[in-house]
């Protein structure tokens, strides 16, 4: 008896406890996830008719209504929960005229969530065409806009510039009182600006912030002839300008005599 209980110790202090014992975890984990893969197999045989019910759209757009976005939604097949292609949705959704970015979500067990992000219009470009703050152009119904927007134009490329040029000599002239509303650059990127009472400046190539800003030292001097407004100055020179005038009375009264 005794010779067999050594035998035992023998044999027990040979055993890796440590490594049986992680085969056996193995195992056990190996066992568990199998059964796992069964469950979840079952339970997607059961859910396989699952649909999306219910489209809920975030982000508060406001020129993009609810009907817009699931009209948009509905060109992607909704028939199948697991099978729906989310890409495909936000693909469907982007192509909206006022939609920047878009965002899509599967909610279970029937809910897609649509969360969109709108251009906001910062200006008209080349009069049909409408401008976001990061000089992106994008082709909407700009008669659904709230306020009165400043009217840009200049060749493909040039937007961006444009803007930040006008932004640039609106804050200059705006110290004076003068409300910058256009701005055009040309191809050969000549600029002009329109002011709200119609006067055109008219800046050329070169130093352009310079000659606004001589426009804007020079014009409290300037000498009004009597009837006359100031139509258009021409800064296209190293230093003065040319004015010119024109006669609203004198042009109305000619409309008259003419009838």
């Amino acid at each position: 008896m005794r010779a067999l209980f050594e035998k035992a110790q023998v044999v027990n202090s040979q055993l890796n406890w440590q490594k049986i014992l992680s085969v056996g975890f193995f195992v056990l984990v190996a066992g568990l996830l199998v059964r796992g893969g069964y469950w979840v197999s079952d339970w997607l045989v059961e859910n396989q008719d699952a649909q999306i019910k219910k489209i809920v759209v975030l982000g508060k757009p406001k020129y993009t209504t609810d009907k817009e976005v699931v009209a948009a939604i509905k060109q992607v097949d909704l028939s199948s929960y697991f099978q729906l292609n989310v890409k495909a949705v936000q693909r469907s959704v982007q192509g909206l005229p006022w939609v920047a970015t878009v965002s899509v979500r599967k909610q279970w067990p029937d809910e897609l969530q649509v969360y969109i992000v709108e251009h906001k219009p910062v200006a008209i470009w080349n009069s049909d065409l409408l401008l976001n703050a990061k000089g992106q152009v994008f082709q909407a119904d700009n008669e659904t806009l709230q306020a009165h927007l400043p009217q840009l134009y200049g060749p493909e490329g040039s937007e961006l510039e444009a803007w930040q040029a006008f932004l640039q000599f609106k804050d200059m002239l705006a110290v004076n009182d003068f409300n910058l509303v256009s701005l055009a650059l040309s191809e050969r990127f000549a600029w002009q600006l329109w002011l709200e009472d119609g006067v055109r400046l008219n800046l050329g190539r070169e130093e352009k912030a310079k000659r606004v800003q001589r426009f804007i030292d020079v014009y409290p001097s300037m000498q009004i002839p009597e009837g006359g407004v100031l139509d258009t100055v021409d800064l296209r020179y190293d230093t003065g300008l040319a004015v010119s005038w024109k006669f609203p009375a004198q042009t109305e009264q000619q409309n008259k005599s003419e009838a």
